[in-house]
């Protein structure tokens, strides 16, 4: 089982670079041509969405993404260090935010919901966890089987 682990700031200017990444590997563990694009476009969504929940957090850790080339398929897990929920639940409540208060939450949890239908939508096998240490999406794709020839 071959893995790829990359880090990046949580910075947008980096998400193109863990896509390229993903393709390449997706490539070389097997993935068949045609699912690349759902490839970058689904590891650059999840991406994008924990650059999102970094920045709206103030959170300064790295994004994680994992990379894993099994023996008939290919992974991708992206991490962020945003609390699930027991974390950081009632904080905003605790901050005096409240009735009369911009409500800035609400637009990043649609936002958050766009991203993980859209996901949802390039990826037949996905799995979200969350916890107080943060979330992982986990999606995966089929490697092409290779024949042997006589």
């Amino acid at each position: 089982m071959a893995t790829v682990e990359l880090r990046f700031s949580a910075q947008p200017e980096h998400v193109r670079t863990a896509r390229l990444v993903a393709a390449a590997v997706a490539r070389r563990a097997g993935v068949d041509e045609a699912v690349l694009d759902e490839v970058r476009l689904a590891v650059g969504e999840a991406c994008s969405r924990a650059v999102g929940l970094h920045r709206n957090h103030g959170i300064t850790a790295p994004v994680k993404v994992v990379l894993t080339e099994e023996e008939k398929s290919f992974s991708v897990e992206v991490g962020d260090e945003v609390p699930g929920p027991g974390g950081e639940a009632g904080a905003a409540e605790a901050s005096g935010e409240g009735p009369g208060q911009p409500d800035t939450e609400t637009d990043a949890d649609s936002e958050d919901e766009m991203g993980l239908a859209v996901i949802s939508g390039l990826v037949d096998d996905v799995e979200v966890r969350s916890g107080a240490d943060g979330e992982v999406i986990r999606m995966s794709w089929p490697k092409t089987p290779t024949t042997a020839h006589p």
